[in-house]
């Protein structure tokens, strides 16, 4: 395994941890600021609609220049974007400074797993997908206990000072690591590039993430009323659940690439919808025994995270004419499946309890289990280790 795939891996990490790193410190952006929590809020809400909106776009204007320069330019576009927000003396100028970093880092992180899959033999791809995956996961789960600790401590500005000075050790070592990597031979124009969506293989591919990724908002969202209402926790256990969902969240992106390259991605994708699917419905049924609710807990976490990396290198190997795009796509299916779950968590709630969360979030992961034996329907053209 390449080494550099480590270093494509803390870029991730670090451009990824953006997004939610203020989640826990709205309060202090609102007061600060003089706007509402709900305003405040809306400061997740656009990165998150911007980094799935932007991604695929830019993927395809960018795709004629060199990989490594490209990386360069796009990171220190997403060292502006931070700069702008450490510096920012309204609400307006932090919004704007989120949208440029959303869409940098969208770009960001699609280069860092085309480049890690194109470094490595091809045995290991899905194994460095993982590993640059780990790094994603592990930004959205760290994120807000990240940005707590320093938003606290030292106001709610610090986060973004300490993404900075991460930015500045990315690109020194992006200059001096990664050699050049070459764009994609053939330049093919945006119509065709999004016309692969007619293909049935690659979108139901898509709708699978998107699918999976909504049921696990429809609880994850809302974890914490969840262990509360049916299991009476207080505030440290919460915290306890939360590292613990964390490390195995972190721990599936690394898992699912390993067994994608043992098992083939097909297997995998379908072995790891399957067990997500029996952990999320167990989970209500686990609540009268916390150390039973840990160890589902721990499956389903894991099992939520290791869908990315098999799903993206069979993506690349169905349409490998259009993979960056494709990565690009699965990327924004993944954000708006969690902000679509979300929706649904609170409706949910509202008409029922958060106690059915759980069991709607099932449901959707075996509709997703749907969406990918139609994707898998064998077919001549069908790469058979896809």
């Amino acid at each position: 395994m390449d080494k550099r795939v480590y270093l494509l891996t803390i870029v991730s990490f670090v451009v990824g941890m953006v997004e939610l790193i203020i989640g826990g410190i709205l309060d202090l952006v609102a007061y600060d600021l003089g706007v509402s929590l709900g305003q405040a809020g809306l400061l997740i809400t656009i990165f998150s609609l911007t980094f799935a909106l932007s991604g695929p776009v830019l993927a395809v204007i960018t795709a004629k220049l060199e990989r490594k320069r490209l990386t360069i330019i796009t990171l220190f576009v997403f060292l502006i974007g931070n700069v702008i927000a450490v510096f920012s003396p309204t609400y307006s100028i932090l919004f704007a400074a989120r949208i440029l970093a959303a869409a940098s880092s969208s770009l960001l992180i699609v280069l860092c797993v085309v480049m890690a899959a194109n470094i490595v033999a091809p045995k290991y791809r899905a194994r460095a997908i993982g590993i640059v995956n780990t790094g994603v996961s592990g930004s959205l789960v760290l994120g807000v206990p990240i940005g707590l600790m320093f938003g606290n401590a030292f106001g709610w500005r610090a986060p973004f000072v300490f993404i900075t000075i991460l930015t500045l050790l990315s690109i020194t070592g992006i200059i001096f690591f990664m050699e050049r990597v070459a764009p994609p031979a053939e330049q093919i124009s945006l119509k065709r590039q999004f016309a692969s969506l007619k293909d049935q293989k690659i979108l139901f591919a898509h709708l699978t993430t998107f699918i999976l990724l909504t049921g696990h908002s429809t609880l994850y969202s809302y974890l914490t009323p969840f262990v509360k209402f049916t299991m009476d926790l207080d505030g440290t256990w919460v915290s306890i659940i939360y590292l613990v969902f964390g490390i195995a969240a972190v721990s599936g992106g690394a898992v699912g690439g390993t067994l994608g390259d043992i098992l083939g991605s097909k297997r995998t994708i379908l072995g790891v919808i399957v067990i997500f699917a029996f952990a999320i419905f167990a989970i209500p049924f686990s609540t009268f025994s916390i150390p039973l609710f840990l160890v589902v807990m721990i499956i389903w976490g894991a099992m939520s995270w290791a869908i990315t990396p098999p799903l993206q290198n069979y993506l690349m190997v169905s349409a490998p004419e259009t993979s960056n795009v494709q990565i690009s796509l699965n990327n924004s299916s993944l954000h708006l499946g969690i902000a679509v779950g979300s929706s649904i968590g609170a409706i949910v709630i509202d008409v029922s309890s958060v106690e059915n969360n759980a069991a709607v979030g099932g449901i959707l992961a075996v509709l997703s289990l749907g969406a990918a034996l139609i994707s898998m329907r064998n077919r001549k053209h069908q790469n058979a280790h896809a």
